[in-house]
């Protein structure tokens, strides 16, 4: 069972997210672009459209637990706004009951980076945004931070951070 990551580790992780080392899988600039050829950053961009493509289609059959699979059982969740879920099943709950059939989320081109977590897997940041299923309006934004443990080729989301909740204007 993987130990829970302490918050003050948490904070360090995103300081070294937001400082753009240079290993970072992205450009480390502004823009947050790829760089040339590197498989990591495919990886993670590849795993990000597979799982919120589930997310974002939750309500059909075998959508929201194929979203599932790509979680740690013990997957920690971090909202700003919603507070902390401690479980793959509790988060899968709330997903079901706030997402599946009212809004869907996009990555906003240009801010996904990548950077490698030595012998763990990777973490992922960026900015989305959540569009209403109703009213096609794209109303909320948020900044991400996802941690990926690749465990023998097998990738699974341990934690998440969605923070910075705004209104896209």
């Amino acid at each position: 069972m993987n130990k829970p990551i302490p918050l003050i580790a948490v904070a360090a992780l995103m300081a070294v997210a937001a400082a753009g080392t240079s290993f970072a899988s992205g450009s480390g600039s502004a823009a947050g672009t790829k760089a040339a050829a590197d498989p990591l950053f495919d990886t993670i961009s590849t795993m990000d459209t597979e799982v919120f493509g589930a997310f974002n289609t939750c309500s059909e059959p075998g959508q929201l637990q194929k979203h599932a699979s790509y979680f740690a059982p013990d997957v920690e969740f971090y909202h700003d706004t919603g507070g902390v879920t401690w479980s793959r099943q509790e988060m899968l709950a709330n997903t079901e009951k706030y997402v599946c059939g009212h809004f869907r989320r996009e990555l906003v081109p240009g801010t996904l980076v990548v950077y490698p977590i030595k012998d763990f897997g990777a973490i992922e940041q960026g900015s989305h945004r959540f569009c209403q299923f109703d009213t096609g309006k794209c109303e909320g934004l948020a900044d991400f931070l996802i941690v990926w443990n690749n465990n023998n080729g097998k990738w699974q989301i341990t934690r998440v951070l969605s923070y910075g909740h705004r209104a896209n204007k």
